[in-house]
């Protein structure tokens, strides 16, 4: 079955012919098993045909309605039996399938008297109609057969797309993962941090004690949601708080943080570890090389319908040419491929210079309650 599918699904068979000839091969099949239940038939009956004669009048059965089968495929594609509009579209598959099915029955039908197996009686339009008539019922039958084996394939072929992306979420959310766990374990970032604790030691032992606590709660919460592809905003803003805490002990009162959270969105969902890197960012390059105070906005709102973050810093910002002093690094690159595997078009991702100074990043994701592993 997977190989059906993938080879009706591959870049070859996206030519219309080769679509063409694997249908009518595939319609040569059930030829075969129409061809003996007529052989069969004929001659329980006393009126014994050769089985190569009813393949053929069933070859050409089969073969009208390989003929119709890209007609029905394009329009199952097109009008998906499915929310919205599934009634609509239901009647509008009963009445095509009603066409098609009468249709084929008469072409078949009229075939038999020009080519029959046997002497019949004379060609008569109240014969053809009776026969429609009677067994057209068979026909939509076939086109609901076909009409499912294509939603089928289509439901199919979601399916590996979805597992597909699913890979790729997971595999970016290792590389974050591995990123964050670098930039924590960073021999820069722990010199700094063990340092600090080190001169406070002997001058505000509370302080010290304060800043190994922060120190272990980060590394914890860090580890807790390693599994995660999301969590609430609320769980990635206590993550953040966390690093947050460590770096003002570090820069004292060269950096503040003003937070404004919307607290009916804090159970939204977010990328695991999505904030952190970009925070780190705008310390390391807003805040970091200047010695004046620094400050950083950390906003979060429904608008829209979208979950809008907004991280600011007051330093340098971008230059003319779109960079400054900020390099996006590894971190945001990870971060942006992550949304677009996550969100594809649904998302935002963009820095700009603020108003008065300074770099925002701005994150637009569709606000999510329940969890997506």
């Amino acid at each position: 079955m997977d190989t059906i599918f993938e080879l009706l699904n591959s870049p070859t068979a996206q030519k219309r012919w080769v679509k063409w000839l694997l249908i009518y091969v595939a319609w040569m099949v059930p030829a075969v098993l129409f061809a003996s239940q007529m052989y069969v038939s004929w001659s329980s009956a006393g009126k014994p045909i050769s089985w190569w004669v009813a393949y053929r009048d069933q070859l050409v059965y089969s073969w009208l309605w390989a003929t119709a089968t890209p007609l029905i495929l394009h329009l199952a594609r097109r009008f998906p039996i499915e929310r919205p509009g599934a009634g609509r579209r239901l009647i509008f598959h009963l009445a095509l399938s009603l066409v098609i099915s009468i249709l084929q029955r008469a072409l078949y039908t009229a075939y038999s008297f020009a080519f029959p197996i046997m002497p019949t009686r004379a060609f008569k339009f109240e014969y053809l109609f009776r026969n429609v008539f009677s067994l057209f019922d068979y026909g939509i039958l076939i086109y609901w057969m076909i009409l499912a084996v294509c939603h089928a394939m289509e439901y199919y072929r979601k399916f590996r797309e979805n597992e597909i992306r699913a890979s790729h979420l997971e595999m970016r959310l290792a590389q974050s993962q591995l990123q964050a766990l670098k930039m924590q374990l960073h021999p820069h970032f722990l010199f700094n941090t063990l340092h600090s604790i080190s001169a406070l030691m002997n001058k505000d032992m509370k302080t010290a004690d304060k800043m190994i606590s922060r120190l272990g709660d980060f590394l914890r919460l860090t580890l807790e949601n390693s599994g995660a592809q999301q969590v609430t905003l609320q769980q990635e803003l206590d993550f953040l708080k966390c690093y947050l805490e460590i770096e003002q002990i570090r820069f004292q009162d060269r950096l503040s943080v003003q937070m404004n959270i919307d607290p009916e969105i804090v159970d939204a969902k977010v990328p695991n570890l999505i904030l952190q890197p970009i925070v780190e960012n705008a310390i390391r390059h807003g805040i970091a090389p200047r010695v004046e105070p620094g400050i950083i906005n950390i906003d979060a709102q429904r608008h829209n319908g979208m979950l809008e973050i907004n991280i600011k810093d007051n330093g340098p910002g971008l230059n003319s040419n779109g960079n400054g002093n900020f390099r996006e690094g590894v971190g945001l690159s990870n971060t942006r491929a992550r949304l677009s595997q996550l969100y594809g078009d649904l998302h935002r991702f963009n820095l700009k210079n603020a108003e008065g100074g300074g770099l925002v990043v701005n994150i637009q994701i569709p606000i999510q309650k329940e969890l997506e592993n």
